[in-house]
């Protein structure tokens, strides 16, 4: 698997016809150590803005200027797959999560550019047409007590109409130990009793058990009426997630931490998982992704991308939900504020995340349709990569 070479994973994304060829002059970024944006300037003068993924972002800035943006630069930026596949053969030694997380701020400030180029948003340049989409409350948090957590969840489906709503479970990479002893089995039944029948809930177990516990973590699930069962075993044992799925009834999800696509093909023929759940950011951008998305249709799975803070990946996740044929019944939408992610606020002049419903929108604007913060801008630690 491992000399399989990304470039042969079919693309799903074609190049567009149109007379600019959109060459890439500048790559600038903008970032703390949690958070970066990236600007790209084609020739002409166009911008388009983009993420790298969150966390260490500072790392993943250096990553983008010396492994990137020398294979980018005065390339053209229309055919954004050719380009992700020239970045990966030129770095061919260097297959990890920090590459693919450079990649994604210059994949994801193309679609914007072109966007912007083209007047359209980048779910159209994809292929798809705004709706709105369904989201799922999602929570991050272990150090909470279950009836604090159901609590905060009705408030949620009273005040924004959510009916569908995540949860944690076990520790994360808990080798079968809970976060305290018996909080699994009190949150669940906890949940489903504040709740009610009529809404859908699902469970995120971080790698936390081995498979003999997540099945008998699974049984209860299925007990409580917990349709989706995410990650229960540690995400690179794929054998043991698929023996999981293989004696449960319940929708057995995960992949958020892959990055590879030769791991994605191969992850997806052994049948590990019920859903896919790609992380654009974690993967390398949208091209990168509408390809997981393609293999997962091809073998009949949905995929209900993973976004679990309000970075532009959700932002990401809500144009692809909007153009791929198989998505899942829901977008992750994070419910932590300050206190879990002080470093999200004030990313952007005006929030694109409004729900009302349960269901968010994508914006009217051009491209991703949003504007990252001057202030934040300001405060930011800045680099650019020019050619020459």
């Amino acid at each position: 698997m491992a000399n399989q070479s990304e470039a042969n994973i079919a693309r799903f994304t074609d190049p567009p016809r149109q007379r600019t060829t959109m060459k890439i002059h500048r790559i600038e970024s903008f970032c703390n150590a949690f958070i970066g944006f990236v600007r790209v300037t084609s020739e002409d003068g166009a911008q388009g803005w983009g993420q790298v993924s969150p966390y260490n972002a500072d790392i993943t800035a250096q990553v983008l200027h010396r492994q990137v943006a020398p294979w980018s630069l005065g390339q053209s930026g229309l055919d954004i797959d050719a380009l992700m596949d020239r970045i990966t053969e030129r770095e061919h030694k260097f297959p990890s999560s920090y590459l693919y997380r450079a990649m994604c701020g210059l994949d994801t400030a193309l679609w914007d550019l072109r966007g912007k180029v083209e007047g359209k948003r980048v779910a159209e340049l994809l292929g798809g047409t705004a709706r709105p989409i369904r989201a799922y409350a999602s929570s991050m948090k272990r150090d909470i007590t279950p009836a604090d957590e159901a609590a905060r969840m009705l408030a949620l489906r009273d005040t924004l109409g959510f009916d569908a709503f995540k949860f944690r479970v076990g520790a994360e990479c808990g080798h079968d130990v809970d976060e305290w002893p018996g909080r699994s089995e009190e949150i669940v039944p906890t949940m489903r009793r504040a709740l009610g029948h009529d809404v859908d809930l699902l469970v995120d177990g971080n790698s936390g058990f081995s498979p003999k516990r997540a099945i008998e973590i699974g049984r209860m699930l299925q007990d409580n009426g917990v349709c989706h069962f995410e990650e229960p075993c540690p995400y690179w044992e794929l054998e043991q997630t698929r023996e999981v799925r293989e004696a449960l009834e319940l929708d057995v999800t995960g992949g958020e931490q892959d990055c590879y696509l030769p791991m994605w093909k191969h992850m997806i023929a052994m049948k590990t998982v019920d859903i896919v759940q790609p992380d654009v950011c974690y993967l390398g951008g949208m091209a990168r992704t509408m390809r997981v998305a393609q293999m997962a249709h091809a073998a009949g799975l949905p995929c209900t991308p993973h976004s679990a803070n309000l970075s532009m990946v959700t932002l990401f996740t809500m144009h692809l939900l909007c153009a791929i044929p198989n998505p899942g019944k829901y977008l992750e939408f994070s419910i932590e504020g300050p206190d879990y992610y002080p470093w999200q606020d004030g990313l952007f002049v005006q929030s694109p995340y409004q729900v009302r419903d349960g269901k968010l929108a994508l914006p009217d604007a051009p491209g991703w349709g949003v504007e990252i913060n001057p202030d934040w801008l300001e405060r930011a630690t800045y680099q650019a990569s020019e050619p020459g």
